[in-house]
């Protein structure tokens, strides 16, 4: 069952609701037969269950009772903060399972628990209030699995509560709901916190297809040690007509020298003199400081390279998607 993006509630509807932390993570079913294996399947129906070793002990937590449970695998940070980039380190791995036992051992996983549609028999049409209860009895506390918590009502206070926490958002899950398998359901919406930085922009990549010469995406940089340092790379948040005007203005400014300290290793990559700057919204940062699913918002023809976005921090880490 997928969520739908959206917002909260209306306040009249919002003890009819209950509110989960939006992960950042893979998203799996397991299956536990009560034979004392498991088995973990991503959402394209992939087999993953050699990619982490340490979730096979989750097989014999309930007994013979045959289960079926929706959840996400994570990868922590040293705050105890879901972390993408780490949990790349080991997704990939269901062939590799030397691989995937060393990696478990440098980067263990943790795998949350928020619904159960089925336990013994089918809870596809059991209420999410039910399904909650049920899943909360079943007592799956382990050293890498765990159930977290859900608040009913109050969703104005759980979504400012992940934003001052700096977490990835909200999912808001109507109590009265059945599990619809493989569905983009109203009956959960997704709100993902989103926040937004002045970037100025030093290159970009030619388009394909529709988008055949137009900008595909354009380059980021922010300024950090007294140097452009390069953040990423965003291709959303304009109209054709938009990226017509934005390719003009990338013409007039094309150059020979990447304006980034250090050049990143982009193939296809357009330089630009470094003067245009932006607003992107974007979900959060990598350790190495480019930013997660930016999208385009808007010229800030107001501020000058000079002026814009605060010095972000130099780079302590490996690069992420």
């Amino acid at each position: 069952m997928l969520a739908t993006p959206g917002t909260l509630p209306p306040p009249a509807q919002d003890h009819r609701w209950a509110y989960e932390t939006k992960q950042d993570g893979q998203r799996v079913m397991v299956y536990l037969p009560g034979d004392g294996t498991v088995l973990l399947r991503a959402r394209s129906g992939e087999d993953i269950t050699a990619a982490y070793p340490e979730l096979a002990p989750l097989g014999t937590a309930l007994g013979s009772t045959p289960a079926v449970l929706d959840g996400e695998v994570l990868a922590l940070d040293e705050q105890g903060r879901a972390d993408f980039q780490l949990l790349q380190g080991r997704m990939g791995l269901a062939h590799s399972p030397v691989l995937a036992a060393r990696r478990a051992g440098q980067v263990p996983v943790h795998l949350v628990l928020f619904d159960v549609p089925f336990l013994g028999d089918s809870l596809l049409r059991t209420p999410y209030a039910r399904r909650r209860t049920a899943l909360e009895a079943l007592g799956l506390d382990g050293p890498h699995w765990s159930v977290p918590g859900a608040m009913v009502g109050h969703g104005a206070e759980a979504l400012r509560t992940t934003r001052e926490h700096g977490l990835e958002g909200l999912v808001c899950k109507r109590l009265d709901s059945a599990y619809e398998p493989g569905v983009r359901s109203r009956a959960w919406i997704k709100i993902r916190n989103q926040r937004s930085a002045d970037v100025i922009v030093g290159g970009w990549l030619p388009g394909k297809g529709r988008l055949s010469g137009l900008p595909g995406a354009v380059l980021l940089g922010q300024r950090g040690g007294g140097r452009l340092r390069y953040a990423g790379r965003v291709g959303t948040g304009w109209s054709e007509a938009e990226r017509g005007e934005l390719a003009a203005m990338l013409g007039e400014l094309a150059s020979d020298r990447c304006p980034f300290e250090p050049a990143p290793r982009i193939a296809e990559a357009h330089w630009v003199l470094p003067r245009l700057v932006g607003e992107v919204g974007y979900s959060t940062r990598t350790r190495a400081g480019l930013l997660r699913q930016p999208t385009w918002l808007r010229l800030r023809p107001d501020l000058t390279p000079e002026e814009s976005a605060a010095d972000v921090p130099e780079d302590t880490g490996r690069d992420g998607r």
